[in-house]
């Protein structure tokens, strides 16, 4: 299944030179993080790739069906059940939509993966395993369910992609501690990050929005064109 995406140019005046694929979260679709575009007041010209996860029954949601990366188990303990074959298909697409971009021109090291909450998780693996370096990853809100889904020996050859990694520390909907594990991963397996909190819920602030903004200007400053 081909994902439906939106399109956004931050500067339509000039050919981007860099992607970033933006991913949303549970039961939320494209439009949720579109003003980030104009929020983030990048430098460079980048074509921003919104898809909308499928529409699949939520476990959590009573079985009905909502905007999912994969299914959600356990809502108490979101290490204790995973929807592994979900997380890998949702994978699959998000590389597809990466293929697509090379076909472009944009090659491997001009994408940013970046993701919300769910579409953080799919994030970290799409980049963690990924056989060519990602320009960037930047999880906000996010966590890593399963260990099972991660090839320590390909995450290991991207463990110097630039990783920003951003949490509310009054989060009631993915607790920080679990942030707080995902790193403790990172750490076992030599991936390289910036960690950075903020007082605030399942969500996004400005000063998080100026913390990615300048995170992304300076790896674009530092790519060769």
């Amino acid at each position: 299944m081909t994902l439906e995406t939106k399109i956004v140019l931050n500067n339509k005046s000039h050919p981007a030179e860099y992607a970033v694929i933006w991913l949303h979260g549970l039961g939320a679709d494209y439009n949720d993080f579109l003003p980030i575009v104009n929020e983030l007041k990048l430098n460079k010209s980048v074509k921003f790739v919104f898809p909308n996860a499928p529409v699949i029954p939520v476990t959590i949601n009573n079985g009905f069906q909502m905007r999912a990366w994969y299914d959600i188990l356990d809502f108490s303990d979101l290490h204790r059940k995973v929807d592994d074959n979900g997380i890998l298909a949702s994978v699959a697409q998000i590389n597809q939509l990466i293929s697509n971009l090379n076909a472009e021109g944009f090659t491997n090291d001009k994408i940013i993966m970046a993701g919300f909450s769910q579409g953080g998780v799919i994030s970290y693996y799409t980049a963690l395993n990924s056989k060519t370096p990602l320009a960037g990853l930047l999880v906000l809100s996010g966590y890593l369910p399963s260990h099972e889904v991660i090839n320590k020996s390909t995450a290991q050859a991207n463990a110097n992609t630039p990783t920003l990694i951003c949490h509310g520390s009054q989060d009631p909907v993915v607790s920080i501690n679990y942030a707080k594990q995902a790193c403790t991963t990172l750490d076992n397996l030599q991936i390289k990050y910036e960690w950075k909190t903020y007082p605030m819920p399942h969500s996004v602030c400005i000063e998080e929005i100026n913390d990615i903004a300048a995170w992304m200007n300076k790896i674009m400053e530092k790519i060769r064109t």
